[in-house]
């Protein structure tokens, strides 16, 4: 008798260019000791979206995230992680919004349900450093190098992808050893 498997999604915060001040820092500035191309970079990252239909603005600027990942830790607790973590990467990613912002991470608490007092407080107290920390642990224990990183039962695929790839991953993913 064959057993189905349910599979889990569990988010992981990721440090991304943890070193950003608060107030963000220009992607020329923060590629300038690199042989990155920025104006070409933006121009792929553009079309791997529109191909996806996600959404990407016109950024110019990098903000820190690391307020959001606490915050989007304890959405998780709340039964609205998901909804928190498409809110943020909308933001961010179409809005060019500073996830560094208290005013900007409280609006994405509200628009994903959660109730802004209580959001600000856990934003007050850090209450979910150590959890963002013990994130940040695993993605390098992981080898995780690039966000969106999809990771079962050991095997990994980097970069946003068409639902097809994800799909073909999870199901060829190997099952995992139950003892």
């Amino acid at each position: 008798m064959q057993q189905e498997h349910e599979l889990e999604i569990h988010w992981r915060a990721f440090p991304l260019h943890p070193e950003t001040p608060a107030e963000g820092k220009s992607l020329a500035e923060l590629f300038a000791d690199t042989t990155v191309d920025v104006t070409q970079m933006l121009s792929h990252l553009h079309q791997v979206a529109e191909s996806l239909g996600l959404p990407f603005g016109n950024r110019t600027m990098t903000y820190n995230s690391r307020l959001a990942q606490e915050l989007g830790l304890w959405a998780e607790t709340q039964g609205s992680g998901p909804t928190f973590h498409m809110a943020a990467f909308h933001a961010y990613f179409a809005e060019g919004k500073n996830l560094a912002q208290r005013d900007v991470l409280l609006d994405l608490a509200e628009r994903a349900g959660l109730d802004p007092a209580k959001a600000a407080g856990i934003l007050d107290t850090r209450a979910y450093r150590h959890a963002v920390d013990a994130d940040w642990r695993l993605s390098r224990e992981k080898g995780v190098t690039a966000v969106p990183t999809f990771i079962v039962n050991g095997r990994s695929l980097t970069g946003a992808r068409p639902y097809s790839d994800l799909e073909a991953f999870v199901r060829n993913a190997p099952k995992p050893t139950i003892s």
